[in-house]
């Protein structure tokens, strides 16, 4: 299959920024990665070899961004503001230069996001934040609220709370959305959610569905047995729903 490695200069993040991209044609999928995790991890742990049929027939093509977590909501270091202001300087680097290198490499129309672990936070959160720009979302082991302390999962934020930070928390923000419009482009997304049984974040799952059938939007929720937040379970996951 066909396999590129892309580097550069982000004016966004003012960093080097590098992702790999699997495939000639078919959906373009922007693939988060899991916690403080690289764009290379997919690769080695065989979840891209996993779809590797699917990315040859050119069905599929999968843009693997980097992460920098480390330094936005795993930075202890610094105040929990500057923390959020460092992902949406990331949201930026996606939707000004990822999206548009994107276009360049793909002919398709429109864009799908998945993530797994912490990569499902970025893919839902990017969605709904953005629902005109994406028809399709997949998550897998996904936390869909990073303020709420599940099990040894900390509030990533410390207790400290400001308009940015609710406006980046999908199971916040959207339990009070109501424009309409806005509603009506985040159900033309597909929604795919996938947990395990017994995973910490299996009551997020839960309650975001709730949360979304409460308010019209089709989605689909399937749980896994057991534990299901490893690579293995992960590589048959994207088999299924990406």
């Amino acid at each position: 299959m066909n396999r590129a490695y892309h580097k550069w200069f982000s004016a966004s993040l003012h960093r080097n920024m590098e992702l790999l991209v699997f495939g000639h044609a078919g959906r373009a999928v922007l693939f988060f990665p899991t916690r403080m995790a690289r764009f290379y991890d997919y690769e080695n742990w065989g979840i891209v070899e996993a779809l590797q049929t699917k990315i040859e027939n050119g069905e599929i093509q999968l843009f693997c961004v980097d992460s920098i977590d480390i330094e936005s909501f795993y930075n202890h270091w610094v105040h929990p503001a500057t923390r959020i202001a460092r992902h949406l300087q990331y949201e930026q680097y996606i939707l000004t230069e990822v999206l548009p290198f994107m276009r360049s490499q793909n002919s398709g129309s429109y864009f799908e996001v998945a993530g797994c672990s912490m990569g499902s936070f970025h893919a839902i959160n990017i969605a709904m934040r953005h629902p005109s720009v994406f028809k399709k979302v997949v998550c897998m082991s996904g936390r869909f609220d990073l303020t709420l302390q599940i099990d040894d999962f900390k509030d990533l934020f410390d207790g400290y709370r400001d308009e940015d930070i609710y406006f980046n928390m999908p199971q916040q923000f959207m339990a009070n959305l109501h424009d309409g419009a806005i509603l009506d482009a985040i159900r033309n997304i597909e929604i795919i959610m996938a947990v395990g049984e017994t995973d910490p974040f299996v009551h997020s799952n839960r309650d975001f569905s709730a949360l979304l059938s409460g308010k019209d939007i089709p989605h689909q929720l399937y749980i896994w047995d057991n534990y299901a937040h490893r690579p293995r379970y992960w590589r048959q996951m994207v088999a299924l729903y990406l």
